[in-house]
Parts: structure tokens; C-alpha cells; sequence
């Protein structure tokens, strides 16, 4: 019974995850449109997501948890890692990328780690994507066409930079997918998320002037960096830690697909944003193009948990 249920509560995490990063945009939106500016907003969001994951970590510990963190230094070394490539980077990225585009767009944008992830597994594999993956990256260029609106008159008023960083984004996104699927499954997951937030805090603080840090810890900014770390750092990864090992990057591509529906839905919703036939139609085509990518045999399933035990 067990061993059956671990699973489902895995699945479920992914997909509550997802779901619960896929409102960070519009909330960031709605930041951004209350006067704040993307680097303030960016620190104050990894900052608040590692000091939540920080309290949760210390009331397991007052709870009698045993926390099982990296056992080696390779293990930290991939901790590390995934946190500042996982977080900082797709964090940094997608916040540019929504302060010059739609919140529709951007998370079209970020989705097409989708393919990427299929093409890193390729990679990882040694060989050629299946027929079924290659009907799924179609179907997600043909959906991210329409989604996008290339085919529109005004496609051209689009902010290219905007575009590079939504593209960029979806890179780093992809890579959390794939190297959270290498990361030790007998470590605590909040442990986990713990030492990955604290990574890319540090590497965001790097990237931060001074004086942005000192005007990032007014009471209203604080208050957004808040909701932004809870939606788009400290729950999420929580989930993603705990479920993607257990269900591999494979599959994990297919539940995080919650994201892009809950993305635009809370985009049309807080923000307004008009949700056209063709993006409609686009967004199904990249949600199709996913599910197409994981009909293929069990034994690739479960792929990313290889050599666990």
C-alpha cells in the first residue's frame, strides 16, 4: 500500500506545484503595475522564498524530523546546482521577460521547456527522440505559434528582449526539471529546497546593486515579496523536490503542463488580459503536444530514476 501511495502523493505535488507557479505572473504583473521595479520584486520573491522554506525547515526539526540532507560532496555540489540554475536563473529570466510582455505570453514563452526537456532526455539517452516526441515538439511549435500570435498583424510591436528572456527562461527551467531527477531520493525535500533557496539567494544578491538592496525592504514591497516567494519558490520547489525524483523528469513534464492553463486563466481573470481563438487553440496544442510526448513504452516512463533504488 505503500509503495502505491507515494506515487499519487508525488503526482498530486507536481501538479499543485505547478499550478501554484503558474499564478506567479499575473501576481507579478500586479506588482509591477503597483510601482515596483523587476530587481526589487525579484530580491525581495527569492528572499522570502528561502526564509519561508528556513521556517519550515525549523519546525521540522522542532517536530522531531530527521532530516536527511546530501551525504557527499557531489550531492551538494548538484543542490547547489539545481537551486541557482533552477531558481535564480529562471526566476531572474521570466521576471525580465514579464516586465516587457503580456502575462499570456510569458508563460508561452517559459512552456517551451517542455521540448527542451524531451531534447536533454534525448541527449542524456544517446538517442534519437521517438515518434511520439517528435509529434510532440510539432505539436508545440504549431501551439506556440498561434499561442504567440506570430501570425498577427501586430506581432511586430512585440518586445524582442521580452522574447529572449522568456526563451532563456524556459532553457533554465528545463535544466531543474532535468537535474532534480538526479538528486538523491532519500533527501528531505524541504531540507532540499532549503539549501537550493539559500543557493540562488546568494547568486541573486550577487546580482544585485547596493542601494537595490537597501530599497527592497519597504513594508508593501515586502508584502508582495512575500506572496511572490510563497507562489513561485518556497511551495513549489517543496513539491518539486519531493515529487519529481519519485516521478521522474519524463513524467513531471507532462504534470507540470497545469501551469500554462492556471497561467492564463489567472491572467484573464486579475489582469484582464484578452484570451484570442488562436492563443486558445495554441495553448491546447502545447498541452497535446506534451501528453503526446509520454505515450510511450513503461520502461521510458519512469525516466530520470534511473540507477535510484
Amino acid at each position: 500500500m505503500n509503495g502505491t501511495k507515494k506515487p499519487i502523493l508525488a503526482i498530486v505535488l507536481v501538479l499543485v506545484g505547478a499550478a501554484s507557479y503558474g499564478l506567479l505572473s499575473a501576481v507579478f504583473k500586479l506588482a509591477i503595475a503597483d510601482g515596483w521595479g523587476v530587481n526589487q520584486l525579484t530580491f525581495q520573491q527569492v528572499f522570502s522564498g528561502a526564509v519561508l522554506l528556513w521556517l519550515a525547515l525549523g519546525v521540522a526539526r522542532l517536530r522531531g524530523s530527521k532530516l536527511v540532507l546530501a551525504g557527499n560532496w557531489k550531492a551538494w555540489i548538484m543542490l547547489i546546482a539545481t537551486g541557482v540554475i533552477g531558481l535564480s536563473l529562471t526566476t531572474v529570466l521570466y521576471n525580465e521577460c514579464l516586465s516587457r510582455l503580456d502575462a499570456s505570453l510569458g508563460i508561452v514563452l517559459l512552456f517551451q521547456f517542455t521540448w527542451i526537456t524531451i531534447l536533454l532526455e534525448s541527449i542524456r539517452k544517446r538517442q534519437w527522440p521517438t515518434r511520439q516526441e517528435w509529434i510532440a515538439v510539432l505539436c508545440i511549435a504549431i501551439g506556440t505559434v498561434l499561442a504567440v500570435g506570430v501570425l498577427q498583424d501586430d506581432f511586430g510591436k512585440i518586445d524582442g528582449w521580452g522574447v529572449v528572456f522568456g526563451l532563456l527562461s524556459a532553457v533554465a527551467y528545463s535544466l531543474f526539471f532535468f537535474l532534480s531527477g538526479f538528486l538523491p531520493q532519500q533527501m528531505d525535500p524541504i531540507g532540499k529546497s532549503t539549501i537550493m533557496s539559500t543557493a540562488s539567494l546568494l547568486f541573486v544578491i550577487l546580482l544585485q546593486t547596493p542601494g537595490t538592496i537597501a530599497e527592497s525592504f519597504d513594508v508593501s514591497l515586502m508584502g508582495w515579496g512575500l506572496l511572490l516567494g510563497f507562489l513561485g519558490t518556497a511551495f513549489p520547489f517543496f513539491c518539486f523536490n519531493y515529487g519529481i525524483p519519485k516521478v521522474g523528469s519524463g513524467l513531471a513534464a507532462l504534470l507540470g503542463s497545469m501551469e500554462l492553463p492556471a497561467a492564463v486563466l489567472a491572467a484573464s481573470v486579475l489582469l484582464g488580459e484578452p484570451l484570442t481563438i488562436g492563443q486558445g487553440a495554441g495553448i491546447i496544442l502545447i498541452i497535446a503536444g506534451i501528453m503526446a510526448a509520454q505515450q510511450k513504452s513503461p520502461g521510458l516512463v519512469t525516466v530520470g530514476k534511473e540507477g535510484e533504488s
